[in-house]
């Protein structure tokens, strides 16, 4: 037999040695512009479009998810994203690469995989690695259409049966003679015996190096009905790049042939697919420097990774990988990457900022509906959800986009929140999921550090000083955020005592960070200009009560600043007000972030009022339970918050109209709806 492969092998690469020009598959995905556009339902279900703008399911009327039908295709079932979807469509239609940057959870890995199904399955392939007589160590490569693989795999051990069959047929015939001539002519038994041995461990050495002939299916596509999709994230360069494994019997002809022992890559297995890579910066320089070689050949060969294995002395001929690349990660990811790689995606391929929110919009919240049925199909597991409950799930998103006409497309962690509320609604033998399961949810979902930051909330109030009743001069009941999603009361104390230095001085106490130690000095520029007595005489101190934890941010500049204005004057504080904001050195209050959890904090502490920047009133969702229990004031100014906070007449009179005529304007006439929030 030939030690060629058979003639019926398709050439290399249908594009030559490269093999990265792009192809003209079948159209698969269509008009943009129809793809996932519309919630549809099932039945005789209808959208009140009069009702969707104020309506938190966006006017859809179902008795449950299950009315809502769900996409087939991922594509269709990605929401939010609407750039990076159009892009995704594109770069699988012309064979581009893509690079998706953006905070986890907001569906990188799923329009990756998306694009695997928008892929023609009509140009997979099937990938063999034969023996190659010339010489072992540099096995053949040859590519065939998909399914062909095991075709001539299976014709080639077929034939090597049949030869094994034919050798051992003959050696046993000649045995035979020997053994017989030995015993009955020549009469010497040992050597016969002897002989027999030598020509049977002869037939087997010779027999190994005709099963070397049989081809090793490298890839095979044959059942796949999509392209490839491999995610090869935190994956060694063996695993990435291919290898070939140790063989410790490679002498003496006892060995594994070397094109046995080839083990293909991700890059080859993703070849005519698409190869994920999340946290890119993680991969190490030298695999980022080989994938550029196969991203821009469309092929690669594959040798053993350890300089110690005998695999290091095995490459193979170039093995096809042409595959599309999907890299992803955080805004960090792009700071490790390798400029080159980074310039190959660039340059053939696309750059696209995956969205954390979007605009909250009647359709849009269908959308959210969706997705609620999306993930109890998807489980299988789950019971599905009641109208109430699937509102209580949109709320949530808005509550975490953290601002009032947003919707927060980090959708892995809401479909935590999906999850178990539909676990917590099976335990109880509800035939669907109610609002009182989400509810029970969003209490059991919490994170590791939202657990200890509430734990450590909760002991805290133990000790906590506490003054809601009355007033007092130089304290304010300031707000802060922990973990992210839990509200803290953090009282400020502020005193004023004779100098002891050269110069009136400023001391902060409770951990202050560089933002927060920034934060203080802009006060104290404030104080300066709006103080009609001199200061210099005068040491004044701050301290933020039990802020074991540290300050970081700058939200806490209005209570810094009402705390020393009051002690500075001599005019109580009400006792039963909290507040938050920034403040800039003309006096002007500017927004913060987290201001639904820190009002939420202050009335759980008891507050009957809270103070926040009025850029930040569009931001606020506290749930129904506390909205009667506090009064929500926003302000744009210091002066209005001293208005506010101070009790006594006529001196808070006198001090704020003072104030007034120094410091200049308000903030509402500079900052917007849509001010970024600065630092907690």
């Amino acid at each position: 037999m030939s030690n060629e492969p058979p003639t019926d092998s398709p050439p290399e690469n249908e594009y030559g040695s490269h093999g990265n020009e792009p192809e003209e598959p079948a159209d698969p995905i269509g008009d943009l512009e129809d793809l996932g556009s519309e919630v549809d339902v099932e039945g005789d279900v209808e959208i009140d479009e009069d009702a969707a703008e104020d309506d938190l399911l966006g006017g859809l009327k179902v008795d449950d998810t299950s009315d809502i039908k769900v996409p087939d295709r991922l594509v269709d079932q990605v929401i939010g994203q609407e750039d990076a979807r159009d892009i995704v469509l594109r770069a699988a239609k012309q064979h581009r690469h893509v690079m998706m940057i953006g905070s986890p959870g907001t569906g990188k890995s799923m329009l990756a995989k998306a694009m695997s199904q928008l892929l023609p399955k009509e140009n997979l392939q099937d990938i063999l690695v034969y023996h190659n007589p010339d010489d072992s160590n540099e096995p053949k490569v040859r590519t065939v259409p998909a399914g062909k693989g095991d075709q001539i795999v299976e014709a080639h051990r077929e034939e090597s049966r049949k030869r094994n069959q034919m050798r051992s047929l003959l050696m046993w015939v000649i045995i035979a003679v020997v053994i017989g001539y030995a015993f009955l002519i020549a009469f010497q038994p040992l050597m016969g015996i002897l002989a027999a041995g030598i020509l049977y461990f002869a037939f087997r050495y010779t027999n190994q190096g005709g099963d070397a002939m049989v081809p090793k299916l490298l890839i095979n596509n044959a059942d796949r009905q999509t392209a490839p999709f491999k995610d090869a994230t935190g994956a060694h360069a063996g695993a990435l790049l291919g290898d070939v494994r140790h063989d410790p019997f490679q002498s003496g002809g006892m060995g594994t042939p070397a094109h046995e022992r080839v083990e293909s890559g991700a890059i080859h297995e993703a070849n005519k697919g698409v190869l994920f890579l999340d946290e890119i910066n993680t991969l190490d320089v030298r695999s980022q420097q080989k994938l550029m070689t196969a991203i821009q050949e469309g092929e690669f060969s594959i040798t053993g990774q350890s300089e110690r294995s005998s695999g290091a002395m095995v490459q193979t001929e170039p093995v096809p990988c042409d595959f599309i690349m999907v890299a992803a990660g955080n805004m960090d990811a792009m700071e490790n990457m390798h400029p080159a790689l980074r310039s190959r995606i660039k340059g053939y391929g696309y750059e696209v900022y995956m969205e954390d929110t979007i605009d909250d919009t009647p359709e849009m919240r269908r959308k959210y509906a969706r997705f609620v049925a999306q993930e109890v199909e998807n489980d299988g597991r789950l019971p599905h959800f009641e109208p109430d409950a699937v509102s209580e799930i949109i709320l949530e998103a808005k509550r975490r986009a953290g601002r009032k006409d947003s919707l927060t497309l980090e959708l892995r962690n809401l479909g935590g929140l999906v999850r178990v509320a539909g676990d917590i609604a099976k335990s109880k033998g509800h035939e669907k999921t109610q609002r009182a399961d989400v509810l029970e949810a969003k209490k059991r979902s919490r994170s590791i550090e939202q657990q200890v930051a509430d734990d450590y909330i909760e002991r805290r109030k133990d000790y906590e000083l506490r003054a809601t009743e009355q007033d007092a001069v130089g304290r304010v009941n300031g707000l802060a955020v922990m973990g992210g999603d839990s509200g803290i009361m953090m009282p400020v104390m502020a005193e004023v005592t004779p100098r002891q230095g050269e110069g009136g001085e400023i001391f902060a106490t409770g951990k202050l960070q560089e933002i927060a130690q920034e934060a203080v000095e802009n006060v104290s520029a404030i104080i300066k200009k709006y103080t009609g007595e001199s200061i210099a005489d005068k040491d004044i101190h701050i301290q933020f009560v039990q802020s074991y934890e540290g300050v970081e941010g700058d939200s806490a500049s209005i209570t810094v600043a009402t705390a020393v204005i009051s002690a500075l004057e001599d005019i109580p504080i009400d006792q039963s007000l909290a507040m938050t904001g920034s403040l800039s050195v003309r006096g002007d209050v500017l927004p913060v972030g987290g201001v639904t959890h820190k009002i939420e904090a202050a009335a759980k502490a008891g507050c009957d009022k809270v103070i926040i920047p009025k850029a930040n009133e569009q931001d606020v969702m506290i749930e129904d339970e506390y909205k009667d229990e506090i009064e929500v004031i926003p302000v744009s100014h210091l002066s209005e918050v001293l208005d506010v906070a101070l009790v006594g007449e006529p001196e808070k009179d006198s001090l704020v109209t003072r104030l007034k005529s120094i410091t200049g304007k308000a903030l509402d006439q500079q900052v917007g709806p849509n001010s970024s929030p600065s630092p907690q």
